[in-house]
């Protein structure tokens, strides 16, 4: 996993990374060499405290990462990541931020600037992760196009004056205030402030210039509601709620914070492609509306109902005089049929997280024998067969529960791909053709939501 959401509150003085506009803090009761020694800090030493230390190698990345609550005021958190080439970041964020900033850094993400844009240990820059890809369990690196890495060389000349400039202590950090004088100072008395050995100015990482970063590109808050569909009222409150997992602004221009656009529609596109989002391709644009594969039940047990209440002989002289007519028998089959369907889901008559397992078994297997039996190649064999029962199987499950059919496309995609070496390009092609034409929805449908929960093009 690589999306951090969290707010740094000040840089440590002995970070290689200084995250700019941050104050610098004495971080010199840390000891940020040693993971272990880190999580011993706060690990086990009293209530609200708390550490961790782990090797970042398990997600792919190098090095490792560490954090602890700061001994002296237990609102604070210290995260440490450590680069075998790139040294370390040391960062202050608030307590509650420290583990959510440590599982960002348990993988290929050395260091994030400009609201969630990350560098790896390649000197490669990416968005904010937020498109999420279910086959990697993961989340999409999508590459910053023209990305420059800004240096502490690149910033430091006879402008900055370390002395209008201080460090500050734990103490004496207010995680709302500003910093006071300009950061230029701040950054000048940081690197005089470094020792002999440290990681050399022109490889200690500030920040990144890149078009999308430019002001043409970037919008604010009117502007990112409508990229993702809503109200701008309605973003605010999300944001006043930390609901929808708004993306940290790339700046604040004139005390407003603007966003690039680009991570705007990657928002816009990760919202499409939530449970939500997904759920209402197959069902209509409101909440409401009833999913269509629970609507041809429903249909279908009215007709039975109706049957069997006026059309059955006998049925009808059944009914008092009064409700003797078809209209009203035809209310009293509907409600049957509707309080029926419910049932089918949410009175357990059909364990959707079970069929959903063994339809992604059955079209697993279904892909390892196509694949024994073709010539290998996409120039030979373009897609893989799959047999009709468990396609008509997901055809059913797409249009009663799209969320969770979505969810085992994706891990059967990542599965073919680990234990079969099915490329997902492959499968996916192979379950797009399966699926259309569709028996369940209608075309244009299927097709929009096989986008949404396959691979987005241009990934």
């Amino acid at each position: 996993m690589t999306m951090l959401d969290a707010r740094p509150v000040a840089n440590g003085l002995r970070t290689d990374h200084p995250i700019p506009g941050l104050p610098f803090v004495d971080d010199r009761h840390l000891p940020v060499e040693d993971a272990e020694a880190i999580e011993a800090v706060g690990r086990d030493k009293g209530e609200g405290m708390w550490g961790r230390e782990d090797s970042c190698s398990i997600y792919g990345g190098e090095g490792w990462a560490a954090f602890t609550t700061e001994p002296s005021r237990h609102e604070l958190g210290w995260a440490v990541r450590w680069h075998p080439e790139h040294g370390r970041s040391v960062v202050l964020y608030r307590d509650d931020d420290t583990p959510a900033v440590h599982q960002a850094w348990e993988g290929p993400a050395i260091l994030f600037r400009a609201g969630g844009y990350w560098l790896d240990g390649s000197r490669t820059w990416y968005r904010p992760s937020r498109v999420w890809d279910a086959p990697s369990e993961g989340y999409y690196r999508r590459p910053v196009p023209a990305a420059i890495t800004v240096t502490a060389a690149d910033l430091l000349d006879s402008s900055g004056d370390p002395g209008r400039a201080r460090v500050q202590k734990v103490a004496e950090i207010d995680p709302e205030a500003a910093i006071s004088g300009r950061w230029i100072d701040h950054l000048a008395l940081w690197a005089a402030s470094r020792p002999d050995g440290a990681v050399a100015l022109d490889r200690c990482v500030v920040n990144l210039a890149a078009p999308e970063l430019t002001g043409d590109q970037l919008v604010g808050v009117a502007e990112l509601a409508g990229i993702g569909g809503i109200a701008a009222s309605t973003l605010r409150a999300y944001m006043a709620r930390g609901m929808s997992e708004v993306p940290l602004p790339q700046a604040a221009v004139g005390g407003r914070n603007v966003w690039s656009r680009p991570v705007a529609e990657e928002w816009a596109e990760q919202r499409l492609r939530s449970p939500e989002g997904v759920t209402r391709t197959v069902s209509g644009e409101r909440d409401e509306d009833e999913l269509p594969g629970f609507a041809a039940i429903r249909k279908q047990l009215s007709r039975l109902f109706m049957v069997s209440l006026w059309d059955a002989p006998g049925g009808r002289r059944r009914w008092a005089l009064r409700w003797r007519n078809q209209a009203l028998v035809r209310d009293v089959a509907d409600e049957l049929s509707l309080r029926a369907t419910e049932h089918l889901e949410y009175g357990g008559f059909i364990n959707m997280k079970d069929l959903s397992t063994t339809i992604r078994h059955a079209l697993l297997d279904e892909l390892a024998c196509s694949k024994s039996l073709q010539p290998a190649g996409p120039e030979l064999a373009p897609f893989y067969g799959i047999t009709d029962q468990p396609v008509r199987m997901l055809d059913w499950l797409i249009a009663h529960d799209p969320d969770g059919a979505g969810a085992m496309i994706g891990l059967c995609i990542g599965e073919a791909e680990r234990r079969l070496g099915i490329p997902r390009e492959m499968t996916e092609r192979s379950l797009r053709r399966a699926l259309l034409p569709s028996k369940t929805l209608d075309d244009a449908k299927m097709h929009s939501y096989l986008d949404l929960v396959m691979t987005p093009k241009g990934s």
